[in-house]
């Protein structure tokens, strides 16, 4: 089960570095790809908008 990053996103790129496999890429709203991702949840801890949930 990958995370996925709502609408909510502020894109201010916290998530980004905290990834350990570089699943998030940058955008209006960043996005988390399904294939790469690990499930660790690191991405989901540092969130300040709570943004990023499992899918």
């Amino acid at each position: 089960m990958a995370y996925k990053i709502s609408d909510s996103c502020i894109a201010c790129g916290t998530c980004q570095p905290e990834c350990p496999v570089d699943a998030i890429t940058e955008g209006d709203i960043y996005v988390i790809d399904p294939d790469t991702c690990i499930d660790c949840g690191t991405c989901a801890a540092v969130c300040p908008v709570e943004a990023i949930d499992p899918e």
